[in-house]
């Protein structure tokens, strides 16, 4: 072989190497973590920012990547079709088309882009700078191909460029999350404190509020010394007042508060003022999100409120606490009660109270359980089957089988709920009601 067949096999593996370096850079820079490098370029990497400044423009980076790839794709073929061509003859042309096959999806996609999808942010700050040359060099021809490609689809009456993303921030960062936990890079803990945290803005004090029905109240007309008994026996810091009615909440005594007047009395309970020790009710409409009522009490610097419906009508009461169980998680301390309301059975099924959310079973049990038209698993059953169902009852939606264990007048208080997984097949197809 002379030196020029020498000259043009160096310049066919030159084109190869300059194919996989285009194919790694793109699939680099498409995959690096924008937070990653928006993080490295507040801390001042250069090379950061000019990742940045080529993600910004999308389109045009793209573009220059591939009119390079293709580029030297062609001129690959085109050389080593002639350097086989002059040694084989005519049957070089199908030697040819083996070799640059072979080497284009081993040495020039395959390798480079699975180096490149393992290391992405490494691999798009190295290659930075060179790509932004080429972009650089290939953008008058870009530019005139983008021209072109948007009359062309305007044809068809698409149109290019527009916002269609159908993902907001808040979804994307939650589908990450999701990713990341089922990749075993974040625990279901985090996982579940993240979504806690997205969830502030979509759910309503109405969702995680102490029902009425649960509210530990005192009668403000009974004796001051009988009203001290009850603080003192109850587990909780703050108690609704009422008078006449219970829907008739008057004022919220706090603990401290009430033990500071009984010492100023000297410990005589009888001499005490309620009235005057109580504070004033704070009511917030049931409909006000998580995110506004944890910033209400934030700045108006108390953790209880009371929750009225439209007409007025106490419906619940939520605390600060309450909101930050939805990220942390349940809180318990010294003078809490224990409340079992999730107990597992040894077959798999779960027994649940009617009265627990759906949102905390979901989390302890990491399942799926839509919450947007009940809030209590109870409720869940009521709202699919479209009645309020007998005990023995059984129904059979969202993959699981839940089966009524025990019922008080119209209220569903214990439930049996087994994913459908864990049961036997049966014969024929599975129904609403059984």
């Amino acid at each position: 072989m002379d030196g020029s067949i020498w000259v043009s096999i160096l310049a066919v593996l030159a084109c190869f190497v300059f194919s996989g370096f285009f194919s790694g850079s793109e699939t680099a820079l498409t995959a690096s973590s924008r937070a990653r490098m928006h993080a490295l370029e507040k801390g001042g990497d250069k090379r950061a920012t000019l990742v940045n400044r080529l993600l910004t423009a999308r389109e045009r980076l793209i573009g220059g990547i591939l009119i390079g790839n293709n580029v030297v794709n062609t001129l690959a073929a085109s050389l080593t079709t002639g350097i086989l061509l002059s040694i084989f003859g005519e049957v070089g042309i199908v030697y040819a088309t083996i070799v640059v096959s072979v080497f284009v999806i081993v040495f020039s996609e395959i390798l480079p882009k699975t180096v490149a999808i393992n290391y992405p942010d490494k691999v798009a700050l190295i290659v930075a700078k060179p790509i932004s040359w080429i972009v650089a060099l290939f953008g008058p021809i870009t530019l005139a191909i983008e021209a072109f490609i948007r009359g062309l689809v305007s044809l068809f009456g698409l149109k290019l460029g527009e916002d269609t993303n159908v993902l907001s921030a808040t979804e994307e960062l939650r589908g990450q999350v999701d990713l990341l936990h089922k990749e075993g890079g974040v625990a279901k803990a985090e996982r579940d404190m993240l979504g806690g945290l997205l969830d502030l803005r979509e759910l309503a004090v109405e969702d995680v509020m102490v029902h009425r029905t649960r509210m530990r109240m005192i009668d403000a007309d009974l004796p001051p010394d009988a009203i001290v008994r009850e603080v003192l026996t109850s587990p909780h810091t703050r108690l609704p007042l009422w008078r006449g009615r219970h829907e008739n909440i008057v004022g919220i005594l706090h603990a401290k508060d009430l033990l500071r007047a009984l010492d100023a009395v000297g410990g005589e309970a009888v001499r005490l003022d309620i009235d005057a020790i109580a504070l004033e009710p704070w009511f917030v409409p049931d409909r006000t999100s998580l995110r506004d009522q944890l910033r209400a009490f934030l700045t108006k610097k108390t953790h209880f409120a009371l929750v009225v419906d439209e007409y007025g009508e106490v419906q619940g009461l939520v605390t600060l606490e309450d909101i930050i169980e939805e990220i942390v998680g349940d809180i318990k301390d010294e003078h809490d009660i224990a409340v079992s309301g999730v107990r597992v059975q040894v077959d798999g099924s779960v027994n649940v109270d009617g009265s627990v959310s759906i949102r905390d079973l979901n989390r302890v049990m990491d399942w799926a359980l839509p919450d947007e038209e009940a809030t209590t698993i109870a409720g869940l059953v009521i709202h699919e089957a479209q009645l309020i169902p007998e005990t023995g009852q059984a129904f059979t939606f969202h993959g699981f089988r839940f089966q009524v264990l025990r019922k008080t007048r119209n209220r569903i208080t214990l439930l049996r709920i087994s994913p459908l997984d864990l049961l036997k097949p049966r014969r024929g197809t599975a129904t609403a009601a059984e």
